[in-house]
């Protein structure tokens, strides 16, 4: 459960990857975490091009929205804002939150939060973390890196954002498309000491039933 009473933020671009966005929630709404979820302009253009799918721009019904593809209809608090309202509460310094994470995060919003520049609600709310010293976790979601997106990417680094590329592992022997993304979201997660995605972590060389062979033969 939820530990905090602080919000989290959680920006959305128009990079291809939404699974990532849509696992984080429904991990997040049922550990019972406050979010305030803003989406890029591009987003909505993205999940028509992906899914098919026409995403609401009114508050409420992108509520029920990204409830209904999380598949949490109750539990946790969500708060939509439109991707323009630069006088939200999240762009301001004075409003408190755990942190915020971008999953995905777009290269040209990496490039945009680099260069200072915030057009929009959710550059705006990044920016915001970073002045302020607070934790700012992004998920990029592009392969190959160019020269300018390591160079981006590292400034965004040493202003004190965390680099999560979404890059999955196998040691935890997935076998669907969902234990690849909440590996993903797990890690990204982790930087903000959020403990909610159901995680196999590394154990070391010794599995969990050699460490217990290992102390059976020890009290023999």
């Amino acid at each position: 459960m939820n530990s905090s009473s602080l919000p989290l933020i959680l920006g959305i671009t128009g990079a291809s990857g939404l699974i990532y966005a849509v696992r984080a929630l429904k991990f997040l709404l049922e550990a019972d975490y406050a979010i305030e979820l803003v989406a890029s302009k591009s987003t909505y253009m993205v999940w028509q091009a992906e899914e098919n799918i026409r995403m609401p721009v009114e508050n409420v019904q992108q509520e029920q929205f990204w409830r209904q593809q999380a598949g949490v209809e109750f539990g946790g608090k969500l708060h939509c804002h439109p991707w323009g309202d630069v006088g939200a509460n999240i762009a301001s310094g004075s409003f408190r939150a755990i942190g915020m994470v971008i999953m995905p995060c777009s290269m040209s919003t990496v490039g945009k939060l680099a260069a200072g520049l915030s057009g929009d609600l959710l550059e705006r709310a990044a920016d915001v973390q970073l002045k302020e010293g607070r934790k700012l976790v992004l998920v990029p979601r592009e392969t190959p890196f160019s020269l300018i997106h390591l160079r981006n990417l590292t400034t965004l680094a040493e202003a004190g954002a965390r680099i999560v590329p979404a890059i999955p592992a196998w040691y935890h022997h997935p076998q669907t498309i969902e234990d690849l993304v909440d590996f993903v979201v797990a890690r990204a997660l982790d930087q903000l000491n959020i403990d909610c995605v159901p995680l196999k972590r590394w154990e070391g060389h010794l599995g969990k039933e050699e460490r217990q062979t290992e102390t059976l033969g020890t009290e023999a």
